[in-house]
């Protein structure tokens, strides 16, 4: 069992057990006594103490693990001790100073550097990272700034982004140079230097650079080019994915607040999920699923950018990693099974019927059908589904209304003029569609002559749209006449069967009489003129047009008639008959 205590190392507190402690205290105070005197000794101390809790931070696993001699013993290693490098300058003042090995798998990091900047360091941070000149870099945002207006925005970017190298640690980061003593203390004297004996030095290490670099192959210069046209497409790429999942981000974070949850705006897409949605879930359980679902992509979508960007950019750690990735699966399979669970809804048809009769005194009457107009078409919302759509009735109580009625006609199996009223409705069993349909609201009057119909039917909001409609069959004896008003244009249903193979509302505005067979017999309708698409010769005529194709071939006693239409497709054959 060892004792353990807390310290504060550049702000930062530590769990140490006690002879990790010792040894780590034993080892600073031997720094302060190799820099004692020295100028610029309390700025290397200070950078020394912040490299070693950077370094005990990148160890640990958790805020609460202990610190160990292990540890210890590492960060010593890294950071070297004193003897190492201390050498006596009073006595070598004349010999060179021997240089410092360079770290070849020492990753540099992308910092702004404000050291050598002319606005933000952008430029200067990119060419220690990129290693190209600065000139040519910043060239390099003028003509995109000129030429497509994008060199501002992404400069501005790289300025928000990417910190600013304010430390010795993160210079020497910022170079790629292992972060020890040695170097610490080299890079805080540097500060202390002539400026412009510093900028000389610089030019001169660039000229001899640049002579260095002149061995170099043609080839070896078009991959650097190549190299270097990569690196700034990744980066585009990589601000351009920052600019969609941020965007993306916020349009998904203000639609959940304002629309999914606070309700402070009404848009369309709630009135829809209204008309469709049967599984009970709130609009805001909703809003905060499809959130998730769509937003946590373009959360990593956006993290992937900044990892593009910026190399030394702290992960988000794998419990954080793991945790969004089972939040978008549980959101992802909860929506399925809603989207299961409301499709459903539609795979039963449920059906009612609703039979009536007509006293007709006097027999030579024609009957006219008509469609009563309502009052509540004029009171309908752009939001629909279907056919079904958002009203209001008199006491201005919102309701679902759809014209989704069609009329038939059919041969009465007597003298007696019948209606049969039928309403369909979906549902996810047979009995739910049938309780649906039966809440359906539809009216309609029979009169000595007249059949008045709603051209709408309504239902409560609370029945959904599930493909609720209505069918009028009209029965109609033999002989009986027969007229349609102009009002029941659009919902004349298909499959009534007349002399002229009139199509649905064509039948419209003629007087018909009820035929034995149960076809319409038009009274009043003209000699169709041949068209272009008709041939006749005499052993029949080919019609096609708009109802269909009809073949009508006749040859000496025998006639075959096929007609071709929505109703499918239907075959006569027998002797010809010339009456």
């Amino acid at each position: 069992m060892n004792k353990t205590v807390n310290i504060n190392l550049a702000n930062t507190l530590f769990h140490i057990d006690d002879e990790a402690y010792n040894r780590l205290r034993r080892y600073l105070d031997s720094i302060k006594r190799s820099f004692s005197g020295t100028k610029g000794s309390d700025e290397i101390i200070a950078d020394i103490e912040a490299r070693v809790a950077e370094l005990f931070l990148e160890k640990m696993e958790n805020e609460r693990q202990v610190i160990t001699q292990k540890e210890v013993d590492e960060v010593i290693n890294i950071m070297g001790q004193p003897e190492d490098y201390m050498v006596d300058e009073d006595i070598f003042e004349d010999e060179p100073r021997p240089k410092q090995p360079k770290s070849t798998g020492r990753t540099k990091k992308l910092y702004r550097d404000i050291d050598q900047k002319y606005i933000g360091g952008v430029c200067s941070g990119l060419e220690h990272y990129l290693g190209i000149d600065s000139l040519w870099i910043r060239l390099f945002f003028i003509l995109l700034a000129v030429f497509t207006g994008f060199g501002i925005i992404a400069y501005i970017l790289l300025w928000i982004l990417v910190p600013e190298a304010a430390t010795t640690s993160q210079k020497l980061d910022m170079s790629g140079e292992p972060i020890n003593i040695s170097n610490i203390e080299r890079k805080v004297k540097e500060g202390f230097d002539d400026v412009a004996d510093k900028v000389k030095n610089v030019d001169y290490e660039k000229v001899g650079n640049k002579v260095k670099s002149g061995s170099k192959t043609f080839f070896d210069t078009i991959g650097d080019i190549i190299m270097f046209l990569f690196k700034v497409v990744g980066k585009f790429i990589g601000i351009l994915l920052i600019i969609i999942g941020a965007s993306s981000l916020i349009g998904l974070f203000i639609a959940m607040f304002t629309v999914g949850i606070s309700n402070a705006v009404h848009i369309p897409g709630v009135d829809f999920y209204e008309i469709i949605g049967t599984t009970g879930v709130p609009v805001w359980v909703m809003s905060i699923l499809i959130f998730l679902t769509i937003g946590i992509p373009f959360f990593f979508l956006l993290y992937l950018g900044l990892k593009i960007l910026v190399n030394n950019l702290k992960s988000i750690g794998n419990i954080a990693k793991f945790s969004l990735l089972g939040l978008w699966l549980i959101a992802i399979g909860t929506l399925f099974a809603l989207g299961v669970r409301q499709a459903a809804e539609f795979a039963n048809v449920g059906s009612v019927n609703i039979k009536d009769q007509m006293l007709v005194e006097n027999t030579s009457d024609t009957i006219l059908i008509k469609m009563r107009d309502s009052e509540l078409a004029f009171n309908m919302d752009d939001v629909h589904f279907g056919r079904m759509r958002f009203t209001y009735d008199e006491n201005d109580k919102r309701i679902l209304i759809s014209d989704e009625v069609d009329i038939k006609l059919r041969k009465a199996d007597d003298d007696v003029v019948s209606i049969n009223i039928r309403k369909d409705s979906h549902g996810s069993t047979t009995p739910a569609a049938r309780e649906r349909a039966k809440k359906i609201e539809y009216g309609y009057e029979l009169l000595d002559s007249e059949i008045i119909l709603d051209d709408y039917l309504t239902t409560a909001t609370s029945n959904k749209a599930r493909n609720q409609e209505v069918t009028s069959t009209i029965y109609i004896p033999e002989g009986k006449y027969v007229q349609f008003d102009e009002s029941t244009h659009g919902h004349v249903g298909r499959g009534i069967k007349n002399d002229r193979d009139y199509y649905r509302s064509s039948i419209i505005g003629h007087t018909w009489i009820m035929g034995s067979d149960g076809e319409l017999k038009c009274l009043d309708c003209p000699d169709e003129p041949k068209t272009d698409m008709e041939e006749e010769e005499d052993g029949g005529k080919i019609i096609i047009d708009e109802n269909g194709v009809n073949i009508d071939i006749k040859d000496n006693n025998d006639q075959f008639q096929m007609k071709i239409d929505e109703d499918g497709v239907r075959i006569k054959t027998g002797e010809k008959n010339d009456n």
